[in-house]
């Protein structure tokens, strides 16, 4: 029995060392799989450039006050115009569809004294930018990040 065993077992190896010594192995490509999905569309300040109106509010919480402003995008910049500041440039990212804005710090319109600095992602959907802003203020309170729903739409 023990030699029956023995010789099942040298067999089975002989043949998968047979099957292993007899298939090549496939040269890597640099070729994308066929099955590869489409890479989604990439977005510049180019395609977005103009004046936006921008209304952002809270997702949360009792405060459902809407902050106004304006986006002043060009080609190589984004500026956040809100009300009774000085413009406020952004240091901007794109990334896919995506377009990602931080700024500040600068002097909150929704909490007197207060600075805050954001950070943002948009997209472009139709014929409006679509995204949230994450608001940091320099605070020790419990209530230091405030997260809104931002949608901006060009001008006229």
């Amino acid at each position: 029995m023990r030699k029956a065993l023995r010789l099942s077992l040298a067999l089975a190896i002989g043949l998968f060392l047979v099957d292993c010594e007899s298939e090549p192995a496939e040269e890597p490509t640099n070729e994308p799989p066929a099955d590869t999905v489409a890479a989604a569309p990439t977005i510049s300040l180019a395609d977005i450039a103009g004046t936006w109106d921008m209304r952002s509010v809270p997702v949360s919480g009792e405060d459902t006050t809407a902050t106004v402003g304006q986006f002043v995008i060009t080609p190589e910049e984004w500026t956040l115009m809100l009300p009774d500041r000085d413009p406020i440039p952004g240091v901007v990212t794109t990334s896919g569809d995506s377009v990602i804005v931080d700024s500040g710090p600068f002097e909150s319109v929704r909490r007197d004294g207060a600075m805050v600095t954001t950070h943002a992602v948009y997209r472009l959907q139709g014929d409006r930018l679509v995204g949230t802003t994450i608001a940091r203020y320099a605070t020790t309170e419990a209530d230091s990040v405030l997260e809104l729903a931002t949608e901006a739409t060009r001008a006229q």
